[in-house]
């Protein structure tokens, strides 16, 4: 299911014996555009400190409770490593927070949670020798709260900013940026795909896109309070001339159901 990230926010994540807190915002990696995990404010059980919680332990969504359900316990999160998510999470951190939990970690794989298309799948341990050769790799995470207002730099000039992001919530992967062009005229928001950004940059606060203006400004209109169906994605990828995103998911999935992964 395609959602707003903004939907999310707020949600209760409720462990295997209590409630742990709410969804404050997302983590997400800015190669691959998965979301790797969820920054949680636990309230005043753990006296204010904010947590990660990673897809991988996600057993449920809930949308009519506006509750995740996590395989933990409140005692692991409580002893879990303390990350300040004031600050980039590194790869030693990551290394950490995964080895804690007993994951396998998502880098070093060809799918979209390494050697898996679908987080819940990590819960499995790693191998010792793959957590430790993949060690050295750089983190590429990024708040979506950090991002959201970045400007969106089209490959003949600026066109507007990032306004939200809309997730795949099995995957949990970002599918679009919602990019609001209301600067240049009035009112309308579009969806641009992951798939045709270059780069985001953190010293210019700027998201570089592979497309033109006059394309963007001519894409399908977004509208957030309507759920984005299928014929809306056709839609939106035959204006930019694009393959979609879920041909090559499709694939994947069947290579990982021929290799018994």
């Amino acid at each position: 299911m395609l959602t707003n990230t903004t939907h999310l926010k707020n949600f209760v994540i409720r462990a295997t014996d209590g409630e742990l807190g709410a969804v404050d915002q997302f983590y997400f990696d800015d190669e691959t555009w998965a979301i790797r995990y969820l920054t949680v404010d636990t309230g005043g059980w753990l006296g204010g400190r904010r947590v990660l919680i990673s897809p991988i332990s996600v057993i449920r969504t809930d949308w009519q409770a506006r509750q995740l359900d996590v395989a933990l316990t409140k005692k692991q999160v409580e002893k879990s490593p303390d990350i300040n998510t004031h600050e980039p999470v590194s790869r030693q951190h990551e290394a950490a927070y995964l080895g804690y939990y007993g994951y396998g970690n998502y880098w070093g794989g060809p799918y979209l949670w390494g050697s898996a298309f679908l987080p819940g799948d990590l819960a499995i341990p790693p191998t010792v020798s793959r957590q430790v050769t993949a060690e050295s790799a750089d983190s590429h995470l990024r708040s979506t709260e950090a991002v959201t207002g970045y400007y969106i730099d089209a490959a003949d000039g600026e066109i507007g900013h990032v306004a939200g992001f809309v997730m795949d919530d099995e995957a949990w992967a970002i599918r679009y940026i919602e990019v609001a062009t209301r600067n240049w005229w009035p009112g309308k928001k579009v969806l641009v795909s992951p798939a045709w950004i270059e780069r985001v940059s953190w010293a210019d606060s700027k998201v570089y896109v592979a497309l033109g203006r006059e394309a963007i400004k001519a894409a399908p209109e977004y509208h957030e309070s309507m759920p984005i169906a299928r014929d809306y994605e056709y839609r939106l990828y035959s204006h930019y001339g694009r393959p979609p995103y879920w041909v090559g998911d499709d694939a994947r999935q069947s290579s990982l159901s021929v290799s018994g992964v």
